[in-house]
């Protein structure tokens, strides 16, 4: 069944205003509702220390692809949504030059509340860090998006 084409609008619309992850050069995939990749070129201006990305840049790859893909979930609803918490587990560190990528996928849709989960890969499909978390849908229009 295809997603309404509001939904496609609004998913577009959170990529468009979205300027932390084009600050950081994430890509986005929208692969079915509520798997989603976010994708990422390590460089220096993602590092810590001289070889290793800062952590803080894993956290926001797994946030914006589980929020992303919580988000396909609700869109067609004329929904975004929020993060209420999150939790990580850093297996290996990211280095610079590899390709990195978060990849979504939903644990459970309720009502008022929707659970995800990303796993971050390498370029060898290594697994880099695990994470959870939940999201809050909220209407669209309250956030400042147009819906159509």
């Amino acid at each position: 069944m295809d997603r309404p084409h509001s939904a496609d609008q609004l998913i577009q619309q959170y990529l468009n205003n979205n300027a932390f992850t084009r600050l950081l050069g994430f890509e986005f995939s929208f692969l079915e509702p509520g798997v989603v990749t976010y994708s990422l070129n390590v460089k220096a201006v993602h590092l810590a220390t001289p070889g290793f990305m800062h952590g803080g840049v894993s956290a926001t790859l797994l946030d914006a692809t589980m929020g992303a893909g919580a988000m396909t979930l609700v869109a067609d609803e004329g929904m975004v949504v929020s993060t209420i918490e999150m939790h990580i587990n850093f297996l290996r560190p990211s280095l610079i030059g590899q390709r990195i990528m978060a990849k979504s996928e939903v644990v459970r849709k309720g009502q008022n509340v929707i659970f995800m989960k990303a796993t971050l890969y390498d370029e060898n499909h290594v697994k880099l860090a695990l994470s959870n978390g939940t999201f809050f849908p909220f209407s669209a229009v309250k956030a400042g998006y147009k819906i159509n």
